[in-house]
């Protein structure tokens, strides 16, 4: 971090020190209003977590910036673009994506220049951006604040001028929203995502100045409307008689070229509202509230290339803490919470090649069927995996192309017995980790069916296979012995040595981007293969983690999946 300042020392310019305590000082800012922030989430969904998601996406920012000071000694153009990438890569929420384009629209200006004159145009620039980032723009928000921020501190000055008129600006219009959009003058609250701003305003000041500005409120866990200060306890969302919005919330990371994300606007903007698309340069963060969360995330698919695909349901928190039986208490909300002879609420049932996978997915929580080389399960023995589960609701994972209309069989089949199934149709083990990853059975069902057929989708998949027999294939012809390197059920790469043909299959599929590798490796597959391929993914691609799993004995030589 940067040194302390001394009384009444200001600093000049804004280096990349300075941008990273700036980074720091915000998430610490949040961090502490985090839960009254959320308090006050009225608009433009009254769900409670606008405070968490700018903690989130602030930490991501922070996160970025570590990572170029720990490889390097960067500039401030470094810094504040990473602060930017950061954000964009680790948006969440409404709030958070908007906070976002806000750092993107200064990284941009500050990047030229790093005196009082250059900040107060970016933050020019930065409201600017934001507010071209959201479809219908609304008065009384965190745009209006930041709006207000730049008119506030137009002209220039020194650092700590700029900063302090531009967080004074800022609290002054904070404290007008409820005024000037009905839903929180109703709620009796500012806006959530304006504070927010507000405190990240304050950390700036607190880092160019060396002194900490008066809070957004009056005292803690208030807020002050139209002169007045209303106690609002951390963690209870005012009342609100708003109007009934879509029920999900979509968020993905979009790779697509400039045209056609216009394209994805028109189309989001038809399906649904708060469509708010930030970033730039190939890579968007789009943020948008549907009905349709499916519609939504096929729109990015025809787009380009969506991943980090998050789907929440609005109405999950309340319903879960909603009483359902005549005493007011809750039902069992997961298999753990059922008495002897009671069905468990939810229950997962996943079809596994090798020991080792039936045992992580039993680890998790599944039911597991073993699919063994050449006898896959009948219909019959995934209706008693599902009975064997004993719940309520069943999630059924087949993890293979070849069992999907099996799987559909024994679904139907448990429905006419009264059970509550959902066959998520993943085509390889590996998406069926990922399902398995985000599952809660806390979540009402339909959520919890949406999130792991997300993550699902987001995965790709390939496996490794030895030719037992000379054939013709999409990638040419093989001999008996070859190694065929499967990218989502096609041939792709034939080759003769293991590792030499998994880096190749890693290549191509990273190729087209990633985040996450996962392997899962046989017993009989080389003791070597695994850390070989950690490392060349290691070596070339150095955003990318890798995760192994052991199948133990019965599996393919090598599954992959990239998310």
């Amino acid at each position: 971090m940067s040194r302390a300042l001394q009384p009444d020392e200001e600093l000049v310019e804004l280096d990349a020190e300075a941008v990273r305590t700036w980074c720091a000082r915000a998430l610490d800012a949040l961090g502490r209003e985090r839960e009254e922030i959320d308090a006050i989430n009225v608009y433009p969904v009254a769900d409670g977590d606008t405070g968490t998601n700018l903690y989130l996406t602030a930490e991501a920012a922070l996160q970025a910036v570590e990572a170029v000071f720990a490889a390097s000694a960067p500039d401030t153009a470094e810094t504040v673009r990473a602060m930017a990438h950061g954000a964009l890569l680790g948006a969440r929420g409404n709030s958070g994506t908007i906070l976002a384009q806000l750092l993107r629209g200064m990284a941009a200006v500050l990047a030229e220049g790093r005196d009082g004159d250059h900040l107060a145009r970016a933050l020019a620039e930065a409201a600017s951006a934001a507010r071209q980032a959201v479809a219908h723009p609304v008065e009384g928000t965190v745009l209006t604040v930041a709006a207000a921020a730049a008119t506030g501190c137009a002209g220039g000055g020194t650092l700590l001028e700029v900063a302090t008129r531009a967080h004074d600006a800022a609290r002054t219009a904070l404290e007008a929203t409820p005024g000037q959009l009905a839903v929180l003058g109703r709620a009796g609250v500012v806006d959530a995502g304006g504070r927010g701003l507000v405190a990240v305003l304050g950390a700036l000041v607190e880092t160019v100045g060396g002194r900490t500005p008066d809070p957004a409120g009056t005292a803690p866990g208030a807020v002050r409307v139209l002169g007045d200060v209303r106690a609002v306890p951390a963690g209870s969302p005012p009342t609100c008689d708003g109007e009934a919005g879509p029920a999900y919330e979509v968020i993905y990371l979009l790779e697509a070229e400039d045209a056609a994300v216009d394209r994805l606007r028109a189309r989001l903007d038809a399906l649904g509202d708060s469509l708010v698309v930030v970033g730039g340069d190939g890579l968007w963060n789009v943020h948008v509230h549907v009905d349709d969360a499916g519609a939504a995330v096929e729109a990015g698919i025809d787009a380009g290339r969506p991943h980090r695909i998050r789907i929440t349901h609005f109405g999950a928190d309340a319903a879960a803490a909603k009483p359902s039986g005549p005493s007011g208490r809750s039902e069992p909300s997961g298999p753990s919470g059922a008495g002897p002879g009671e069905r468990a609420r939810r229950a997962v049932v996943a079809v596994v090649p090798g020991e080792g996978l039936a045992g992580l997915c039993a680890e998790a929580g599944a039911t597991t069927v073993r699919s063994r080389p050449g006898e896959p399960p009948a219909d019959d023995e995934l209706l008693e995996a599902i009975r064997r589960a004993h719940a309520r609701e069943v999630v059924l994972l087949p993890n293979d192309t070849e069992l999907r209309r099996t799987a559909a069989a024994a679904a139907e089949r448990a429905r006419a017995e009264g059970i509550r199934v959902a066959l998520i149709p993943t085509r390889a083990a590996v998406q069926g980790i990922a399902a398995l990853a985000v599952h809660e059975p806390d979540r009402r069902f339909d959520e919890d069916v949406v999130a792991m057929t997300a993550a699902a989708g987001a995965t790709r998949y390939a496996e490794l296979a030895v030719a037992e027999r000379r054939s013709f294939t999409s990638a040419g012809v093989c001999q008996a012995g070859d190694v065929l390197g499967l990218i989502e059920g096609d041939v792709a790469v034939i080759g003769k040595d293991l590792t030499e043909t998994a880096r190749t299959v890693l290549d191509r599929m990273l190729s087209a981007g990633g985040e996450l590798v996962t392997l899962v490796v046989a017993d009989d597959t080389p003791p070597g293969l695994a850390p070989d391929l950690e490392g060349h993914v290691r070596r070339g691609y150095l955003a990318v983690d890798t995760t192994t799993y052991h199948a133990g004995a019965g599996a393919p030589p090598l599954l992959i999946g990239v998310e």
